[in-house]
């Protein structure tokens, strides 16, 4: 395959979204695809990366944006990319050299482990599929009946359950903590820690101080997989799947970014209105059923202090706005419980992360959940980007994910205390 320099600016040309089509009966193959970390010395090179993202027929999947810039090549493209960056002058260094590789071992684990009968015998080391998740949702309310509750929010465009659990001690409309994992499919250690949040809570109740004072006074809510269809399909398909699976009218591409499909900022930069991308976002502000779902949620609620979102990957601890440059107005509030909440995450491990608004720290990105929160009144609201730093990238081992849920729960005390003892 040959590219010359002007067919990389492509205008107005709809490429067919070969990696929907291109799978073996049961899983997409990654044999070969290599990872690059893309380091551009300045905003013209990065400019010239983002003209590579154009090209969907090299079905380049960019796993993130921030300076240096991560992104998986299909073997098929990988010279062509090669002498793309080389002629431009542009370093790159091959971060994961096959992919599949790390894809089979992380399978193999995955098979090895047997079902679990109750919460305290099940496998917190191992990635999880959907209905294993629903299974320990159900087991944590029939071991814990005064303490947690399941409702169902609602459905999911394929009609699965989108399941929340409630963390109480009593009384109404309290003044309460949302907490959700595992909005983009592929973002796998966060629903895993989503799990290892869930048994915290029951565990830590009675026996640490901060947690028993919170739940005594405000309940907290859990959504552990916000995205059911695509973290299924991440499972039975296609493990670098990232946004929902939604059916896109007049288009063969299939899914929307939940995370860009929020009315804030809705349609301006950092989303995409070409239902191909990454970071398509849909025909309107919520139109998904999975954000509507909280959506609805939130507004009926009325009284949620924080709002706190979980993703991977990057080691970041991000507050409003995405969308805009204008400071929240509580700019130095949410700054200062951040660098507390870091703090704590690194006095474990001494895992570093950095802190910011997010369009300041990571990029401009519009229709974000946090962002959405916070215009309606939710002070408290921040996205946490979990291990690593791209080394694995979305396919952290197995046997990181309790250090990693350890670490970030220390910080999500620290969040969850402030709100707590800072009432508005």
């Amino acid at each position: 395959m040959v590219f010359t320099e002007d067919k990389f600016v492509r205008k107005g040309i709809k490429f067919s979204y070969c990696q929907e089509v291109i799978q073996s009966i049961h899983l997409f193959i990654f044999s070969k695809h290599q990872v690059f970390r893309i380091v551009p010395k300045d905003d013209v090179q990065l400019a010239l990366v983002r003209v590579l993202e154009d090209i969907l027929d090299l079905e380049l999947d960019f796993w993130r944006w921030v300076t240096p810039v991560d992104v998986r090549v299909p073997s098929h493209s990988l010279q062509v990319v090669k002498t793309y960056l080389e002629n431009h002058c542009i370093k790159y260094f091959t971060m994961i050299k096959d992919l599949q590789a790390l894809l089979d071992e992380e399978q193999r684990q995955m098979k090895s482990i047997a079902p679990a009968g109750n919460t305290d015998t099940f496998h917190y080391t191992t990635y999880h599929t959907l209905s294993e998740i629903y299974s320990f949702q159900d087991m944590l309310v029939a071991e814990n009946p005064k303490l947690v509750s399941k409702t169902v929010i609602g459905q999911s465009y394929e009609g699965r359950p989108l399941n929340v659990l409630k963390f109480s001690t009593g009384g109404s409309n309290r003044p309460a903590i949302w907490i959700d994992t595992g909005i983009h499919a592929r973002e796998w250690v966060t629903q895993a820690s989503g799990i290892v949040f869930a048994k915290k809570i029951v565990t830590e109740y009675g026996t640490d101080s901060a947690v028993t004072e919170i739940l005594n006074r405000m309940d907290v809510f859990l959504e552990m997989v916000v995205n059911p269809d695509g973290y299924h399909f991440t499972h039975t398909n296609n493990r670098m799947w990232r946004k929902n699976r939604k059916q896109n009218r007049g288009s063969t591409c299939v899914g929307v970014d939940l995370n860009r499909n929020w009315n804030a900022g809705f349609g301006g930069h950092g989303s995409s209105n070409n239902p191909c991308s990454e970071i398509y976002r849909g025909t309107r502000a919520h139109s998904e059923p999975e954000v509507k779902s909280i959506v609805n949620f939130v507004r009926s609620h009325g009284n949620i202090k924080a709002f706190i979102s979980i993703h991977s990957y990057s080691q970041m601890l991000l507050f409003p706005y995405g969308y805009t440059r204008k400071p929240a107005k509580d700019q130095a509030e949410l700054d200062q419980v951040a660098q507390k909440a870091i703090t704590a995450l690194a006095s474990l491990y001494g895992t570093s992360y950095r802190y910011g608004s997010i369009i300041t720290t990571i990029y401009q990105s519009s229709g974000g959940s946090i962002d959405w929160t916070y215009n309606q009144g939710i002070k408290y609201s921040y996205t946490f980007e979990l291990r690593d730093t791209g080394h694995f990238g979305f396919i952290l081992p197995a046997n990181q994910i309790v250090p990693t849920a350890n670490e970030t729960w220390l910080a999500l005390k620290v969040i969850m205390d402030h709100t707590f003892k800072n009432p508005y």
